[in-house]
C-alpha cells in the first residue's frame, strides 16, 4: 500500500452564514475553493447562544448534496413542500437537493452547545435537475465499531465490514468520525484516485508523520491508504473520501450547476416561485 501523505494544510476560516451562526469554513475557501466532489465544509460549534440561536431560515439549494452531522445539540430541519426533520446530538441528514429544496435548518434549543458539520457534495449534471430526496438518521442508526482505543462511527461508505447509514451512490463517499486514544495510531484503506480530506476537530494530530493542529484540514495526495496518529491528548476528526466528478464547477451562493447559464435560470426559478415543484422523497431511521 501507498500511504497518503499531506497536499495541503487549509486552516479553518472563522466565518458566519444563515441570520448569524458562527462557524469555521475549510473546504469553500480562498485557500480551497474545493476538492471535486467536495463544494464545501462548515464546522459550527459554541456554547453560545448567540452564536446559533438564530440559525438558517428558509433559503434556496440547487445542483448538489448537502450531509449535516450533528455532534452535539437539536436541530430542526422544514422545507416548503412539508418535508420535517428532528437532528439530535450524533445524527446525520443527507439532503439531495438537486432540482430544488427551500428549506431553513432552526435550533430546538435556547443553551448549551451546539456543535457539528455540514458538507456540500456535487451532483454531475445528469443529476443537477433530478427530484430531491433526503435521508435522515437518528444516532441510534450511526454504526459505531471500537477497538483497541479507537472508536468510528460510519456514517457513510463502509469501515471494517460494517456499512454506514447514509448512501451516496453518485460519489461513493465515506465519512467516517474518528475518536482516538493519546499516542493511539489508525489506518486504513482509500480508494485510489479518490479525493480525501482529515480535519481534526479537537486534540491534535499527524498524519503520514506530519503536524495537523485542531481546526485544520489535511487535503492528502495520491496513494491507497491513509495514516493518523493522535497526540498526547487524543484526537477526534472527521476523514471523508469521495470519487472526483471531472466536471465543471460553476457556484453562486447556494445554486451550484455547469454553466452561468444555469445558473442565471436558478435566479430566475426562485424569482419566479419554480425552484421547489416536486416534493422530496424522504427515508428516516
Amino acid at each position: 500500500m501507498t500511504t497518503r501523505t499531506i497536499r495541503q494544510i487549509v486552516p479553518a476560516q472563522a466565518t458566519s452564514d444563515g441570520a448569524g451562526v458562527a462557524l469555521r469554513r475549510s473546504i469553500g475557501t480562498p485557500a480551497l475553493k474545493n476538492l471535486d466532489p467536495f463544494l464545501m465544509l462548515d464546522h459550527f460549534g459554541s456554547e453560545d447562544p448567540d452564536d446559533y440561536i438564530a440559525g438558517f431560515p428558509d433559503h434556496p439549494h440547487r445542483g448538489f448534496v448537502t450531509f449535516t452531522y450533528m455532534l452535539d445539540g437539536h436541530m430542526e430541519h422544514r422545507d416548503s413542500l412539508g418535508n420535517q426533520g428532528d437532528l439530535k446530538s450524533g445524527g446525520a441528514q443527507w439532503m439531495k437537493a438537486a432540482s430544488g429544496v427551500i428549506h431553513s435548518e432552526m435550533p430546538r434549543q435556547t443553551e448549551g452547545r451546539m456543535r457539528g458539520f455540514q458538507l456540500w457534495i456535487n451532483l454531475p449534471a445528469s443529476e443537477k435537475m433530478s427530484d430531491p430526496a433526503y435521508q435522515e438518521f437518528s444516532p441510534a442508526a450511526i454504526p459505531e465499531v471500537a477497538a483497541d482505543g479507537v472508536r468510528v462511527r460510519i456514517l457513510a461508505g463502509e469501515h471494517a465490514g460494517v456499512r454506514g447509514a447514509v448512501d451516496d451512490p453518485t460519489t461513493e463517499v465515506l465519512y467516517l468520525d474518528v475518536h482516538l486514544g493519546p499516542g493511539v495510531r489508525f489506518e486504513r484503506a482509500l480508494a485510489a484516485g479518490h479525493n480525501a480530506f482529515v480535519y481534526v476537530y479537537e486534540g491534535d494530530a499527524a498524519v503520514a508523520e506530519r503536524a495537523l493542529p485542531v481546526h485544520r484540514l489535511a487535503v492528502l495526495g495520491e496513494g491507497d491508504s491513509v495514516a493518523v496518529l493522535a497526540g498526547g491528548e487524543g484526537a477526534r476528526f472527521i476523514l471523508v473520501a469521495g470519487r472526483p466528478i471531472g466536471e465543471a464547477i460553476v457556484q453562486y451562493g447556494p445554486f451550484v450547476m455547469n454553466t452561468r447559464e444555469e445558473i442565471e435560470q436558478a435566479f430566475a426559478d426562485y424569482r419566479d416561485g419554480r425552484l421547489a415543484r416536486v416534493r422530496a422523497a424522504m427515508h428516516a431511521a
